[in-house]
């Protein structure tokens, strides 16, 4: 019977290497396999691909396994959303068309199973961070994108990929640290939107870091990891959300 909601991010499918990203992606696949008979929605939070640009007539090569089993999921059913990161913020709309997935580039509010969700991927969000908020308003100006666009793809690609070489990801230069709920971003984020506008869970990727902090005694805070190092994804079934590991030790789970 499928009534369980999935949420997992942060793929980076591409990097740091292509046998590194073929490896992962096959583990995903064995993952949403696994899944596919439980699963009412996925909610797939932002950075799947370590870079992605729709032109109007060519999408990147690669990921086919990934992209042929969310394929699979649709055709049985199963909805799918996607919320932009800051790595696959380019996205025309080739998911939707042939995926049939929703696509958000907002933080977005779900009622599901009696509970309030807040979703999304969390680049940009909370104090800090200055210089990128400004380089995220660039790269989702609509001219900016028009302008990569006209540069054939052979070259726009190679400029992004470039580009792509220095993420966190690919460098592999640090180990994520959990600065405590005093210091995260995200999770002061949501203790004031909480003061805001309450929710029961806020559900974020972004900081590859798994996490599952209480924000109040009636909300909590769940960072959903990623699937470099902690194939981390969060599932909610009879209203409880729980933060879990796919083929890797839960040791590392952030919980507090």
């Amino acid at each position: 019977m499928q009534t369980r909601i999935y949420f997992l991010s942060d793929f980076h499918l591409g990097a740091p290497n292509p046998t590194a990203s073929l490896e992962r992606e096959r583990t995903l696949v064995r993952f949403l396999d696994s899944i596919k008979a439980d699963a009412a929605e996925i909610f797939l939070v932002g950075d799947l691909f370590d870079f992605w640009f729709e032109y109007r007539t060519v999408v990147p090569k690669g990921h086919v396994r990934l992209l042929g089993k969310l394929a699979e999921l649709s055709d049985r059913g199963i909805s799918l959303h996607f919320f932009m990161g800051n790595h696959d913020m380019w996205v025309r709309d080739y998911f939707q068309k042939e995926l049939n997935m929703a696509v958000y580039d907002q933080p977005v509010r779900f009622d599901r199973q009696g509970k309030k969700l807040l979703v999304g991927h969390g680049d940009g969000l909370g104090p800090g961070d200055k210089s990128y908020k400004r380089l995220k308003k660039l790269f989702r100006n609509p001219f900016a994108q028009w302008l990569f666009g006209i540069l054939p793809p052979a070259v726009g690609m190679g400029v992004a990929n470039y580009f792509s070489r220095k993420s966190r990801v690919q460098v592999g230069s640090r180990e994520e640290v959990f600065l405590g709920a005093e210091r995260e971003w995200l999770i002061q984020y949501a203790t004031r939107k909480q003061q805001e506008a309450p929710v029961d869970y806020y559900l974020f990727g972004h900081r590859h870091l798994p996490i599952d902090c209480s924000i109040d005694p009636g909300a909590r805070y769940i960072n959903l990891g990623d699937w470099v190092r902690y194939q981390t994804y969060a599932v909610i079934e009879n209203g409880m959300i729980h933060l879990k590991s796919f083929e890797r030790s839960e040791s590392s789970i952030i919980r507090s």
